[in-house]
């Protein structure tokens, strides 16, 4: 190898049979800016039967997440709440007879017992988070809970990314003045108080079945959580416009919405996903609030907020009756933001390596 201020160049000598690849002619020079010259033991030459496999953004981030002992904790506490939710009320029906409307026909019952313990005070695995006041069993209203609070919060967050992606697409497409028209509505929206704004739509459109207010609560949380997933979009398509997979499909003739949906909002999906993640939790404490107010799920339901409104009437003499639908909703919440905060650094390009 031979150093020149404008250029390195490097001699290519006959490769050995051995180790495979293309080789140049030994008296051929390959001329190299002197920004990528590479050192000779640098250069690995693979056999022509080795391949490299390659490696995508979200096989990164999968990798990256996995690094990260609070997201993963978080991952694997958010998946057994929602297999436990939705598995455990028939698995405690199957075992005790118990669901979590269930009333005891025997009138000494129907009281509140402590966990492990039988209505005569003696030890008893029928009941490990005890019962309410009206003799329910406890870990099966926890896990109903468990379940209408996710059911909430998915949902509820479902509604706002279709809302809010489409929304904020549009507008930073079009861009001008329809998006600066777009943008002032957001503005004005978001100077209303988000939870006085969600009770007077329940207030409002009230439903008379505990089935229709959880719809409408679905309806009513989803509706006004999409502003700020409407400006994340807007962002991202601003920078996205102007790229050249889309100018292309502009020249060849696809239509504005076509570009939208099916070229531009697939690459804002990454901060999407985070954002989305982070607003689980969020409208889940919104709907605890609610229900805790009650304005939000009604009986026979329960959610985690409805049964803690249940329980705070009595903390001084049943204190179980909080603490374990408080606890499993504050972990809950806890590991949903774990994971939002690991998927967050994952799929950061700052962080890639």
């Amino acid at each position: 190898m031979r150093d020149d201020r404008s250029e390195l160049r490097y001699e290519k000598h006959a490769a050995r049979p051995e180790r495979g690849g293309t080789t140049l002619p030994k008296d051929e020079l390959i001329h190299v800016p002197p920004e990528f010259a590479v050192a000779e033991g640098a250069v690995h030459v693979l056999p022509e039967d080795e391949h490299v496999a390659g490696s995508s953004l979200w096989k990164d981030a999968w990798r990256r997440l996995l690094k990260n002992k609070l997201a993963v904790f978080g991952l694997i506490v958010v998946i057994l709440t929602a297999i436990l939710s939705n598995i455990g009320p028939a698995i405690i029906k199957a075992a005790t007879g118990f669901t979590y409307d269930y009333i005891p026909q025997d009138v000494t019952l129907i009281k509140s017992i402590p966990p492990f313990k039988s209505a005569g005070g003696s030890f008893s695995l029928i009941h490990p988070m005890g019962t309410d006041n009206s003799g329910r069993d406890l870990l099966a209203r926890v896990l109903l809970g468990g379940r209408i609070s996710l059911m909430v919060g998915i949902i509820s967050t479902i509604v706002s990314l279709i809302i809010g992606v489409s929304y904020g697409a549009v507008a930073g497409y079009l861009g001008g003045r329809i998006d600066n028209w777009m943008m002032r509505l957001v503005d004005v929206l978001y100077s209303l108080p988000y939870v006085i704004l969600v009770i007077v739509l329940l207030a409002v459109f009230r439903s008379s079945t505990a089935v229709g207010q959880l719809v409408l609560l679905f309806v009513a949380l989803g509706s006004v959580s999409w502003l700020t997933m409407a400006r994340i979009v807007r962002g991202q398509v601003l920078s996205l416009k102007n790229q050249e997979f889309v100018l292309a499909a502009r020249a060849t003739g696809v239509s504005t919405l076509r570009i939208i949906f099916r070229h531009v909002v697939p690459n804002t999906l990454g901060p999407v996903i985070v954002y989305a993640t982070l607003t689980i939790p969020q409208v889940m404490l919104t709907e605890a609030f609610l229900s805790f107010l009650g304005f939000g799920v009604q009986p026979p339901l329960a959610s985690w907020g409805s049964l803690a409104a249940e329980g705070i009437q009595n903390i001084a003499i049943f204190p179980w009756q909080l603490i374990f639908p408080g606890v499993t909703m504050a972990l809950t919440l806890f590991s949903l933001n774990f994971l939002g905060d690991g998927l967050r650094d994952a799929l950061d390009p700052q962080m890639r390596t």
